[in-house]
């Protein structure tokens, strides 16, 4: 690709995610021809998804504002506000939000992480299903289809 890509904050799709928070697609493989997808979760205190690892993609996560507590392998870390962390591939990894609230920007390189997350999540321009959750086994799937495994519950 050899064109800029602009995505007017109208123009991103956001979905409703876990607890009750939201992941909007800020650029996905089609902008970006492949290269990386670019992501922005804003979620409340306690939103953490399963333990897991991704085969397929690094990723990085910029915690915009907020604190939270992470796992990168055998590792603990606090993460501030401001704080980056990469995880490269195939290191078993999950997050706990430990502030009110939070927003955290996702950069995955190469691109393909957001259909897991079109899978298991909504379009909240959709009407709303009665009783619409994202369940672990929904999560699973949508998290094995696209080349991520989950190795054990939310810590």
């Amino acid at each position: 690709m050899s064109m800029s890509y602009v995505a007017q904050p109208d123009q991103q799709q956001t979905l409703e995610w876990l607890d009750g928070g939201t992941f909007s697609v800020l650029l996905d493989g089609q902008a970006t021809d492949g290269a990386l997808t670019v992501g922005r979760f804003r979620v409340n205190k306690g939103e953490a998804p399963p333990f897991h690892l991704h085969t397929r993609e690094d990723e990085i996560f910029l915690l915009i504002s907020g604190t939270a507590l992470l796992w990168a392998g055998d590792e603990e870390l606090e993460l501030n506000e401001g704080g980056i962390v990469y995880l490269p591939r195939n290191l078993p990894h999950g997050y706990r939000i430990t502030s009110d609230t939070a927003d955290l920007l996702m950069i995955a390189t190469p691109s393909g992480i957001e259909g897991m997350f079109r899978s298991a999540g909504r379009d909240i321009t959709t009407p709303r299903p009665d009783g619409f959750e994202i369940t672990p086994d929904a999560l699973a799937a949508a998290a094995d289809s696209h080349g991520q495994l989950v190795l054990g519950p939310p810590r």
